[in-house]
């Protein structure tokens, strides 16, 4: 039988996965910066608290699992997937972080202090068709606030992309743009009851083209009136300055858009104070597919690099209402690592020797000497110092050939004249160079 892996998932070597826990530390090492704390949650969510949060698209890419025992006894397939969905499965692997984090919000109101903020590093599965940067099963790498409506918590979202692509070196685009904005350009348009059809299409500005925009506005139930009516907004030109004050006078008698419009003044105005260092812009086009965002929301994208959305998020402002508990504000980030992986390895960011597993290799030369070899390496392990016992008496060849295929720098020989005279022969593997040391000034050199 030929082995193989599901389509849209990925097996990862040791230095893939050396490279994958450098974005992970980085994107953590941020977020502990700003004072979030990490929480886990399952693989596994109850369906009634996942279907319905992500849209119909969303709803239809969920991965449900079958309940056991006879659950397809009378179950009648001719209904909608949504009816049956229930009948045979009360399970799905988690589609996003953020609407098991509300979940668990409320799950454990009596313990958290709101605000609370928290991080989150794990895999979520979408049934999608796997492609360049899209794929199955991948990692998010989350940070949400919730129990605030104060917009120092965008500004916080903003500070933490530009601190994570400072270290990653990747030179970002930052788009913003607010739902309460496309809900008056609904509004204003008279299709107040189109907003998710409306954002869903135009949030595919970027992929599909105008032209195309607008045939899926139409199949949508939208007018040829009305889709023209948004043309205008999606041309706003000038400054982010300009195109919040041409929506102020667009949104004269609209309440909802004018709200929206005061919010992102007032975000841009702290980003300003904040003097963020990556391009930040507003994008009207800008919609976020996911039904519960109601706010600010965001969407990084890497310059010199054709790959889609790498970071993005929003606000939500009643998501834990879903599961009894209104009234509580959210807004989050979550940092795409599969397509963060993607940038780094085609910009060649990585640092180098990052897959190096060992510093350090002993060579074995038998019982004899096995002590003073593991006396040696103990004191480079307790200094924090990858090191390797070759653990067989092999050939030396054979011995110098895995260190070579390994990668390892240094190369110690600990045979009986250096166990005579408590010293360790080291060959340096890159310079070809050889010089005799003691244990302690091998350690020396090798944490200088």
């Amino acid at each position: 039988m030929k082995c193989s892996i599901p389509k849209g998932t990925r097996d990862f070597l040791p230095n893939e996965m050396a490279r994958r826990n450098y974005i992970f530390d980085t994107i953590r090492e941020v977020f502990k910066a700003f004072a979030f704390e990490p929480i886990e949650t399952p693989a596994l969510e109850n369906l009634s608290t996942l279907m319905g949060k992500y849209g119909e698209e969303g709803d239809k890419l969920l991965f449900k699992v079958l309940n056991s025992g006879d659950f397809m006894d009378g179950v009648d397939f001719s209904q909608d997937y949504r009816k049956v969905a229930p009948r045979i499965c009360d399970r799905g692997l988690r589609y996003d972080l953020t609407v098991p984090f509300a979940r668990f919000v409320v799950q454990h109101r009596d313990q958290l202090a709101l605000p609370f903020r928290r991080y989150q590093l794990q895999p979520v599965w979408r049934a999608d068709r796997p492609q360049k940067g899209r794929y199955r099963e991948f990692y998010q790498c989350d940070a949400d606030m919730i129990g605030s409506p104060s917009l120092l918590n965008e500004l916080e979202l903003v500070q933490m992309v530009d601190s994570v692509f400072k270290k990653l070196d990747v030179e970002v685009t930052l788009k913003i743009n607010n739902r309460k904005v496309l809900a008056g350009i609904a509004e204003l348009i008279g299709a107040p009851d189109k907003l998710v059809d409306i954002t869903v299409a135009i949030d595919k500005l970027d992929k599909i083209g105008i032209d195309n925009v607008r045939a899926e506005l139409q199949e949508r139930g939208l007018d040829n009136s009305q889709i023209a009516a948004l043309d205008p907004v999606l041309a706003l030109s000038g400054s982010t300055a300009d195109k919040l004050e041409q929506l102020t006078i667009l949104f004269a008698d609209n309440a909802t858009g004018t709200k929206g419009v005061e919010e992102l003044k007032e975000l841009f105005g702290y980003i300003e104070q904040a003097k963020t260092q990556c391009n930040v812009e507003l994008d009207l086009t800008l919609a976020r597919g996911l039904n519960y965002y109601t706010g600010a929301i965001f969407e990084v994208k890497a310059h010199n690099v054709s790959i889609g959305s790498i970071c993005g998020g929003g606000r939500y402002d009643d998501l834990t209402g879903i599961f009894g508990m209104p009234g509580v504000s959210g807004v989050g980030i979550s940092f795409g690592a599969d397509r963060i992986y993607d940038v780094l390895t085609e910009l060649d960011k990585f640092p180098a020797n990052l897959g190096q597993p060992a510093k350090a290799l002993f060579i074995n030369f038998g019982a004899a000497c096995l002590p003073y070899c593991i006396s040696c390496a103990s004191l480079l392990r307790a200094e924090g110092i990858p090191t390797l016992i070759y653990p067989d008496a092999a050939k030396m060849k054979k011995q110098m050939d895995y260190a070579n295929r390994c990668g390892v720098p240094y190369v110690i020989f600990a045979g009986e004249d250096e166990v005579a005279n408590h010293t360790l022969t080291v060959k340096d593997m890159a310079a070809g160079t050889q010089q005799t040391l003691t244990p302690e000034a091998l350690l020396a050199m090798l944490q200088a």
